[in-house]
This record gives structure tokens, C-alpha cells and sequence, in this order.
């Protein structure tokens, strides 16, 4: 819906200045180019870019409640904000607009920060009690809106992207060596880490009081999976079909609240394909838009499935063609808007994807995103299964034994690879002088997940519950949906992260998610008579893009300059030689990577390179 950014003088010294308030607004008009706003008072600024989407006239904020003694900014929606509205409206309140987010300033009238436990939506907001002094800070319960923060002399700076807050003076611009290594051994950086040291990202279902030079961080929500033995699953399977099926629904429904046109992905796979099934049927548009990007290498291409799925639905299809330069072309742009460097390169088919939306004239489409992180949808969910019917003896490394123990609070659970023999090979990429302070900057040598969380739960929840943490928030739906969407100020939904679906999929017995090494079997029944039967029994195609070998066959000036020796050795982040090894390995002929299960280690140096160019970060010493 927009972009917010905020300055809050905790000392209480006005220490507001407006006009760096609004260099970091303007920063932030590709998430509101319609309007933006900065508004001061006291000790507060907050900065304010629309992307009008309800209420085309009469949403601008900052809002206020009655006697405006309390003010909001909010990025995002706030999807049930019919049924809330009407249930504050009974209490005797007032409401100055018909935009959805108001509806925030008078449940925190009436419950305070309890109000939180309320919205079903995605949202990131910071709302100012001057009656109390006292700045409100949240992010949604699955971590779809961002939000990132700081502390400069006393004063909170605040934003929905790192570069505003870059924008502050006094601000370091220096890499987070922990955050680096979060990405190079996780899908992303996690919350609150960054790559940026001292900027912090709120992480998902938390909140921040900030009040008498505290800030206090709360968590409201989480995904919490039942323990083994908990629950006595006594429904038939035709129960959780229908009552998915229903929660599906009501979740596309509530979605498709707008006032302008809304479109949808469909990528060829299941998931985005139910989506689209189901709004053809909620609907009351006579025309459906719909996206798809298809690759010039037919090795990748799903171009089939998704016209299938287009022409099922009826719906108008845009289909946009991508070959290998696009990608090269497109990086800088990719890391500009993303902020992180990346293990991939789809976040480019992703940012023309949003282009394409864009140039339709729309401003929201709805994803498929979330369905895999809860019905097990990755080969990681099989992998786990056959290791529990084999019953293999300990891991061989004593090691590995106690690295996954400390991690992940069991021995016998693997995320993604063998950790404790990945570290050596990290240490190989990374510089001596990273190396020198590795012991302390090591990721898993600090808090990664809250243990407790899926401590005797079953394997399928605990993967379920790392997939939603490290894989969906600060990957997914940070660097490749939210930023590759509002970097064409496009607002990007997604049904299955609807909070009562949710709920309700803790709980769905996991033989129905993983029906002996059928994935997501309960949404194969769900689909049964939405999707074209080729789609719903096609296995798994994992979304995957071009890597660094087919980018340096192109001889792309700025990636030559980027891996070059003298870069490698002046920044300091990365072993130089190291570096010269991969490049020759990567180039000869035949040379292929196996994605998404090989480590492109070099579009990792090839983007955080870019990284340090586009926010002219300093080298290290």
C-alpha cells in the first residue's frame, strides 16, 4: 500500500529535521508514487508514500483518531477491516475515512497493544500515543511488510526500506559480518539481522514499545505447532479437505478488497493455479488479468502449464519472455530494491513480472507464496520421511552430531545440508581477515530460531516452522515479493498466509500434508475440481533462474569488474583466489550447477559486490 519512514527524538531534544525527513520519504515514492506526506510534531516526523488502493480519495495518512491524540502511518492491508469497522462503529467511534487501516487507531483505543490479535492482514505500522509518549512499532504476524530500524545519537529512525534510513546522517555503512554469513548459509538474513550493522529488521508477530529512552521488543504471534500427542485427531479426511477448502475461500474473498483492478500470478505450479481457480469463481470483475514468466531456455520453461491454467480460468494472459541478458541487465536494479545479496538470480523474472502488472495499469496482484512452508512442499519434507523409514545409525561426525543439536535443539534433524563440514568451505571463500574473527561472526554460533518452538513436535512441523522462519519472512517475502513488487509499486497478496488458514494448518494432521512421499496431498484433494488434472499430478518444479556460469559467458562488464582480483582483495570480505578458482571453474565447457541444490557461490560475491556499490558501503579493514 505504501512506504513509511519515521524519526523519533527519544531524548525529547526536537532533534526533527524535516527537510532529511523528506529526502527519506522521496526515497521511498516507488512505494507510493500517488501521494506522500511528512508530518511533524514535537519530537516525532514520520514520512508517508501512497500506493492508493482503498478509499482512492480519502486514505492519505498520516490518520488520527478523534481528538487527534493519536496518529498512524501503516504500510499494508488490513483485509477484515470491514467486519472490524463495523464492530468499533457499534462502540461509538468515529471514523474520519473508509481506508482499511483506521480501523488500527481505534482497536489500540479500545485494547492497546492487544489490538494486534485483531488484524488479519499484512502490515507494517508505527503508531504515536501523545497522551503517553510513547511510539508503537509492529509487523505482521507472517512477516509479509517490512520493517527496519535504528538508533543514531538518541533517535529512533525508522523505515519499510534500508535506504531511507541509510538517509539518516550519522548512520554507518558498514556490512554485518554475522548477516553475511546468515546468507551464505540460509536462504536470507534473519530477523532482526541485516547486512547492514546497527540496522535492524523487526522480526514477524513482533512489536516495539519505544517510551522513556527504552525500546522494548515483544512478540504477539508465532507458529506454534502442536507437541506430539497434543491434539486427538478425531475428524475424517473429508473434514480438513472442506474446511480448507473454506478457509481458501475466505481467504481469496477478503483479498480481493480494493478499488482498483486486481491480478494474479500463475506460475504453472499448484499453488498460484488454486488461486486463480478461485478467484474465477469470487470475482465480480468481468475481466481477469493474468501473469506469467516464461524462460527462452525450455529446460525451465512451464510455459505449457501456465497457459493451461490461464486458458482454464479464462482469464486474460500476459506472458512475458526471458532470456539470460535480461538478467545481467536487471541485477543492479535487483539489489538496488532488495537490499541483500542473493543465492539466486529469479528475483529478476520477478521484478519484470511486477513490471508487467504495472504496465496493465493495475496495482495489486495475488500469489501463490506460503502453500509449500505449510503442506511440504519442498524435497526436504521427503528427505526427512525416508530418513525416519531407514532409521540410520548417528550422523558420522561427532560434530555435526552437536552442531545440529545447538541449532536446531536435534541431533538428528538436517536443514538443507551438513553444517558443520559447510563451515570449512565458507572459510575458504572468506577473506583471512574475516577468518580472523569467524569464532565470533560465525551465524550459527548465534540465535537463529526459538528452539523451544519445535522442541517435541514432529519432524514435518519442525521443518515447517524453520521453512516459515528462515525461508518465507526475510527471503520469500522480503527480497523476492515485497521488493521485487512495490519496486514497480505493485502490492502483492497472498491467500495462504490468510492468519485462519493458517491456524487452522497448524493443526491439519501432517498425513494429511505428506501422505507417505506425496507432498501437499490435502491441497491435491482441495484441487480436485480447480485445477486441470495434469497440474494438480505434476511433481514439484522448484522456480529457479540462470546462475553466475551462464552470466559470465556473457562477459558483462560490471560482473568482470566486480570478480576481479584487485576488487575481491581491496574490499576484504572475500578470498581473492578463491574467487579466480570458482570463475575457472564455473567457465569450463559443459560446467553446469545443479539448482537449486548446488551453492552458486559466485552470484553471492557477484551481488553483495553489487551491494556495496549501490549504497556505497566501506570496504573492510
Amino acid at each position: 500500500m505504501c512506504g513509511i519512514c519515521g524519526i523519533f527524538d527519544i531524548r525529547n531534544e526536537h532533534r526533527v529535521d524535516k527537510t532529511v525527513l523528506c529526502h527519506m520519504t522521496d526515497i521511498l515514492s516507488h512505494r507510493g508514487p500517488d501521494q506522500s506526506e511528512c508530518f511533524i510534531k514535537d519530537n516525532l516526523g514520520l514520512g508517508f508514500t501512497r500506493l492508493s488502493i482503498i478509499d482512492l480519495e480519502g486514505g492519505m495518512q498520516p490518520l488520527f483518531n478523534e481528538d487527534d491524540s493519536v496518529v498512524l502511518i501503516c504500510n499494508g492491508e488490513i483485509f477484515n477491516y470491514i467486519e472490524l469497522r463495523t464492530e468499533l462503529i457499534s462502540k461509538g467511534h468515529k471514523f474520519k475515512t473508509n481506508c482499511d487501516v483506521e480501523v488500527i487507531i481505534h482497536l489500540y483505543e479500545e485494547k492497546g497493544t492487544e489490538f494486534l490479535n485483531d488484524l488479519n492482514g499484512q502490515f507494517a505500522l508505527a503508531l504515536f500515543d501523545f497522551n503517553k509518549n510513547e511510539m508503537v512499532c509492529a509487523r505482521d504476524y507472517a512477516g509479509i511488510a517490512p520493517f527496519f530500524y535504528t538508533v543514531v545519537d538518541g533517535v529512533f529512525v525508522f523505515a519499510s526500506e534500508i535506504k531511507a534510513i541509510l538517509k539518516y546522517p550519522g548512520t554507518k555503512r558498514e556490512i554485518d559480518i554475522t548477516g553475511l554469513d546468515q546468507v551464505l548459509t540460509f536462504p536470507g538474513p534473519i530477523s532482526p539481522r541485516t547486512l547492514i550493522k546497527d540496522v535492524s529488521s523487526l522480526e514477524s508477530g513482533h512489536y516495539l514499545s519505544i517510551k522513556n529512552n527504552n525500546i522494548r521488543n515483544f512478540e504477539y504471534w508465532d507458529l506454534i505447532y502442536p507437541k506430539v500427542g497434543e491434539i486427538d485427531y478425531i475428524q475424517d479426511e473429508k473434514y480438513y479437505i472442506e474446511k480448507l477448502d473454506e478457509c481458501i475461500n475466505n481467504a481469496v474473498k477478503l483479498r480481493l478488497r480494493a478499488d482498483v483492478p486486481v491480478g494474479f500470478y500463475v506460475s504453472g505450479g499448484l499453488d498460484s493455479s488454486i488461486i486463480a481457480s478461485k478467484i474465477r469463481q469470487l470475482s465480480s470483475s468481468k475481466e481477469l488479468h493474468s501473469f506469467s514468466v516464461d524462460f527462452t531456455d525450455k529446460n525451465i520453461s512451464e510455459a505449457k502449464y501456465q497457459r493451461m491454467m490461464a486458458e482454464y480460468v479464462h482469464s486474460i494472459h500476459h506472458e512475458i519472455l526471458f532470456d539470460f541478458a535480461d538478467i545481467g541487465k536487471r541485477l543492479p536494479n535487483v539489489i538496488y530494491h532488495s537490499e541483500c545479496a542473493l543465492k539466486e538470480t529469479y528475483n529478476t523474472a520477478s521484478l519484470v513480472l511486477s513490471e508487467a502488472v504495472r504496465n496493465q495499469g493495475m496495482k495489486v496482484v495475488l500469489t501463490g507464496e506460503g502453500a509449500d512452508e505449510l503442506f511440504g512442499g519442498y524435497v526436504g519434507y521427503r528427505f526427512d520421511k525416508l530418513r525416519q523409514q531407514q532409521r540410520p545409525n548417528s550422523p558420522d561426525l561427532l560434530h555435526e552430531i552437536r552442531l545440529r543439536q545447538k541449532v536446531w535443539g536435534d541431533e538428528n534433524f538436517i536443514y538443507e545440508k551438513n553444517h558443520y563440514s559447510y563451515n570449512q568451505i565458507k572459510q575458504g571463500l572468506y577473506s583471512e581477515g574475516i577468518n580472523e574473527i569467524y569464532d565470533t561472526s560465525d551465524c550459527l554460533e548465534h540465535h537463529i530460531i526459538n528452539k523451544e518452538r519445535i522442541r517435541d513436535v514432529d519432524v514435518f512441523h519442525k521443518r515447517s516452522y524453520i521453512d516459515f522462519k528462515l525461508r518465507m519472512c526475510d527471503h520469500l517475502l522480503s527480497d523476492h515479493g515485497d521488493r521485487m513488487a512495490y519496486a514497480n509499486s505493485i502490492e502483492a497478496r497472498y491467500p495462504f498466509l490468510d492468519k485462519e488458514l493458517i491456524e487452522f494448518a497448524r493443526i491439519i494432521p501432517t498425513g494429511l500434508k505428506l501422505n507417505n512421499l506425496n507432498e501437499k496431498y490435502i491441497l491435491k484433494k482441495v484441487s480436485e475440481n480447480l485445477v486441470p488434472r495434469e497440474i494438480k499430478n505434476r511433481p514439484k518444479f522448484a522456480f529457479v533462474a540462470p546462475g553466475s556460469p551462464d552470466l559470465l559467458l556473457q562477459n558483462v562488464e560490471y560482473i568482470n569488474d566486480i570478480l576481479s582480483y584487485d576488487s575481491i582483495k581491496r574490499q576484504g570480505y572475500f578470498n581473492p583466489d578463491t574467487v579466480e578458482t570458482l570463475k575457472k571453474q564455473y567457465t569450463k565447457p559443459g560446467f553446469k550447477l545443479n539448482v537449486p541444490y548446488d551453492n552458486d557461490f559466485l552470484i553471492i560475491v557477484i551481488t553483495f559486490g553489487l551491494f556495496l556499490n549501490e549504497f556505497n558501503i566501506q570496504d573492510f579493514n
